[in-house]
């Protein structure tokens, strides 16, 4: 049987991260899970800005994209394959470099 990767799939794989990350209502964890494809589908078309929490507790306005991204683009030094639903990984416009950030800790997409 051919594994399934469409939209919802990914969606309730972000549900279930965050559902089991912050114990949060199922439903809170859906809206949360929707932002973050909606983030993804929003950065593969262009540049987008968006605000998340660090890990030190700081506010952080990134400015990202997941669109033509440089030939040979590493995460740590590793080619990006598999997706995690933990976290959310973007190539950052102005550190021109990659990032990433823990799903539970996105705030808002700037319009």
């Amino acid at each position: 049987m051919e594994k399934k990767s469409n939209f919802r799939v990914r969606v309730m794989k972000y549900a279930w991260q965050l559902w089991r990350a912050t114990k949060q209502a199922w439903r809170v964890c859906m809206i949360k899970a929707w932002e973050l494809y909606r983030l993804a589908k929003k950065m593969r078309e262009g540049t987008v800005s968006f605000y998340y929490q660090k890990a030190d507790g700081s506010i952080r306005k990134a400015v990202g994209t997941l669109r033509n991204l440089p030939a040979g683009a590493t995460l740590n030094g590793k080619k990006m394959t598999k997706p995690s639903f933990k976290t959310f990984a973007y190539f950052d416009v102005e550190k021109n470099a990659f990032r990433c950030f823990k799903i539970e800790n996105l705030i808002c997409i700037a319009s």
